[in-house]
């Protein structure tokens, strides 16, 4: 019998692409959403890809913050896949609006999981709960050693909520559950054409570049990695007792903002694409009237290098380019006219 695995959040963009590759490896998977009537739009995403998802694919309605239906998602389940986390552009007025969330959502799974029996579990976290704070002193590269300080004052909310949220995670295996088999993926800025028209913030960002939405470009930059190398780690690790208690990184390289933009600009040269640099104190007086504006200055000008040996050796091999994955993801939003 094909294992079966319950991917929560399977509405989301990276979900999505899980949920892809589970079914092409043969799995099945069964999908939390928040509102059943998702559910026929997930098949509709999956459908041109795969084809007939009736048996392998089905879904059960739970939601992160209550602990109704829990155990129902979880009877006779092989593998919990936990990747629904909230992800805004724009930080909440309360941190603890998106932190709480994030932090009981992932221990209300986990606490679900031991109740039924289920001990291997994956958890998408990011790179957020590893490179937010400064390399320790003769370090140069981020890895998998590496978290970030929740204590710092310069993080923003969400990189307090994954980094809180997979600190919960590992506290409740050592400390509640011994026997649960757990890998952490922690992917970078994901990029990458979407499955349909329902895409998360990271494809958004694609998506302001291609609307213009600003005149120039803020000197910042991303440490990227392509969606489809994402699910393949999740996929790739169910079935690997090598990577049972290891944290995974999935990041190609680091990125400028800018690149992206010449990327784009390069493959489309039709379309007028903003390039230009603006400069830091233009983007650090801006950031006084825009809390999203607001988050990246302290990373203005930064490029952080990462090591990412670990999720090449996972894979067998190296990662997707994401200069091509960031056109990919403006191909997809240009043909399908969202933009």
């Amino acid at each position: 019998m094909p294992k079966i695995v319950l991917l929560t959040g399977a509405s989301g963009y990276i979900a999505k692409h899980i949920a892809l590759q589970l079914l092409q490896a043969g799995y099945h998977v069964r999908g939390t959403v928040r509102d059943l009537a998702r559910g026929d739009a997930i098949r509709a995403a999956l459908a041109p890809h795969f084809g007939d998802t009736d048996v392998a694919l089905a879904f059960v309605q739970v939601d992160l913050t209550r602990d109704d239906g829990w155990s129902e998602a979880l009877a006779g389940v092989d593998v919990l896949v936990h990747t629904a986390s909230p992800f805004p552009i724009t930080p909440p007025d309360n941190p603890d609006d998106l932190i709480r969330p994030a932090v009981d959502g992932t221990l209300r799974a986990l606490r679900a999981a031991q109740a039924a029996g289920v001990a291997r579990v994956v958890l998408t976290s990011s790179t957020a709960a590893i490179s937010g704070s400064a390399l320790p002193p003769g370090e140069t590269a981020y890895d998998e050693t590496n978290w970030t300080d929740p204590a710092d004052p310069d993080i923003t909310a969400y990189t307090k909520s994954k980094t809180l949220a997979e600190k919960a995670a590992w506290d409740f295996v050592v400390q509640e559950a011994a026997d649960m088999r757990l890998t952490v993926i922690n992917p970078g800025f994901v990029v990458g054409a979407p499955l349909d028209a329902r895409y998360g913030s990271s494809v958004g960002v694609i998506a302001r570049l291609l609307r213009r939405k600003d005149p120039m470009l803020p000197n910042f930059g991303f440490a990227a990695v392509d969606v489809q190398d994402v699910a393949a780690l999740h996929v790739t690790v169910i079935d690997k007792p090598d990577t049972y208690g290891q944290r995974i990184m999935a990041v190609d390289r680091f990125i400028w903002f800018t690149e992206m933009a010449q990327a784009i600009k390069a493959a489309y040269p039709a379309r007028r694409i903003v390039t230009r640099v603006a400069p830091d104190f233009i983007v650090r007086f801006l950031a006084r009237f825009d809390p999203a504006i607001r988050t990246i200055v302290p990373s203005l000008g930064q490029q952080d290098r990462y090591d990412n040996a670990r999720a090449m050796a996972t894979l067998g091999r190296g990662l997707r380019q994401v200069n091509k994955s960031v056109v990919a993801t403006a191909g997809y939003l240009i043909d399908k006219k969202l933009v």
